[in-house]
């Protein structure tokens, strides 16, 4: 099993948002960034399948060499080698075009993706890299089994849940079920420092969208406390000033 394991490198949860440059460019002074999340259950789900039929993971990653602390964390959790493409990670269809033009001719059995990166929540990477590989996506699984050359998949939809199989080769996006993260030990993180991290350059590609300015949310206003027992006091504040009902 030849798995491949698609990382973006997001600011900590805590990173508290700025902007710069007239609101058009987030402000990274003094940011921490991590491993996405949905893409940190990716890659343990990948190696919890190679534990179990053999087979290896690479992971990849398009972004400078900024990002490379988090490449070297995925390599410490336990993926055999490791791509990064260098270039910076603008838009979900030119990191779909330069992931999809890497693994064209490499024989993956499997590509996870995360549902979707918690910086700019686009979910867009499975289903574009899926269409450019011409290969069969299925999104926001909370499990997966292998059999065979069929995988086997839980997915999350409105309401409920759904079984679903396909045949491999296939792209899948992680959700939040999906599996429990592994924390590299001390064995990991001394193996990442020697395991393979190649740099290729980009291909050319068209960035299709850009961003034109960044918004905070409104601050939050202040809050009316109500006395429990002032029932119609409380109707009347969401009436007359909340106007919910």
């Amino acid at each position: 099993m030849k798995i491949l394991v698609c990382i973006s490198n997001v600011p900590d949860t805590t990173t508290k948002v700025a902007f710069i440059e007239n609101e058009t460019k987030f402000n990274t002074s003094g940011v921490q960034y991590i491993i996405n999340p949905y893409d940190e259950l990716a890659l343990t789900k990948a190696l919890e399948i190679t534990e179990k039929v053999g087979g290896t993971v690479t992971v990849i990653h398009v972004g400078t060499a900024e990002s490379e602390a988090s490449i070297r964390k995925a390599l410490a959790i336990g993926a055999n080698d490791a791509v990064r493409i260098n270039a910076a990670a603008n838009d979900a269809s030119f990191v779909a075009d330069q992931i999809a033009h890497y693994a064209a001719n490499q024989n993956f059995d499997l590509i996870f993706t995360g549902r979707e990166s918690i910086d700019y929540n686009g979910g867009m990477v499975c289903g574009l890299l899926a269409a450019k590989l011409k290969l069969p996506s299925v999104q926001v699984i909370t499990s997966i089994e292998i059999d065979g050359n069929t995988a086997i998949m839980d997915r999350d939809i409105d309401g409920g849940k759904e079984k679903v199989s396909c045949p491999l080769p296939m792209v899948v996006s992680a959700q939040k079920e999906l599996t429990e993260p592994r924390i590299p030990n001390m064995r990991g993180i001394m193996a990442a420092r020697t395991k393979p991290l190649q740099v290729i350059e980009p291909t050319a590609s068209n960035q299709l969208t850009a961003v034109l300015s960044y918004q905070l949310p409104p601050a939050k206003g202040s809050c009316k406390m109500v006395e429990a027992s002032n029932a119609k006091e409380l109707i009347r504040l969401l009436h007359e000033e909340a106007k919910v009902i």
